[in-house]
């Protein structure tokens, strides 16, 4: 048996963790190309109140994010079990903080925590979510801080934003 680390398997961890980053990425700017880009489209995704295909849930989550006025999203303690080359079972936690309204309407701050149970599989050389169960280990609800982001932030400038204003995505432009 040989000590040395298996090349091929550390390189589909790492695009693996990789894809989690992205899907964080996509829900936090609100974009639906990094979105679609993590999940096979008829893939399974039971989200909290949503149950369908991984492109349905797209679709809803289009939706919904307009709703949330700030959204931070945490992937972290990614555990990966190969199951054959092309097959990863994926543990993940995640740590999600929305400031939106509640059922009532009224502004809250959400701090969820909980666990992605990913079904990985890798076609023709990409990784993506096969299915997906989350898992919600945490929730907490706030009064939200005051006022609107300006005011909140104070100099604490730039500010994050959605897709294309977020300043990522000039950074993205420029790094080329």
């Amino acid at each position: 048996m040989s000590n040395q680390p298996n090349l091929q398997e550390l390189w589909d961890r790492e695009q693996i963790r990789e894809c989690l980053y992205r899907y964080c990425r996509g829900v936090d700017r609100m974009d639906e190309t990094a979105l679609r880009s993590v999940a096979w489209p008829e893939g399974r995704d039971q989200h909290g109140p949503f149950e369908g295909t991984a492109s349905a849930f797209v679709d809803w989550a289009m939706k919904a994010l307009p709703h949330i006025e700030r959204s931070v999203h945490h992937v972290h303690n990614v555990m990966i079990k190969f199951q054959s080359p092309s097959v990863a079972a994926v543990e993940s936690s995640f740590t999600a903080l929305h400031r939106q309204p509640d059922d009532d309407g009224a502004l809250v701050v959400l701090h969820m925590c909980g666990r992605y149970l990913d079904k990985f599989e890798k076609r023709d050389g990409d990784w993506r979510i096969a299915d997906r169960q989350v898992i919600f280990d945490w929730l907490e609800k706030s009064a939200p801080t005051p006022g609107v982001h300006p005011e909140r932030f104070g100099g604490r400038t730039p500010v994050g934003g959605r897709f294309p204003e977020d300043p990522l995505y000039a950074f993205l432009h420029r790094a080329r």
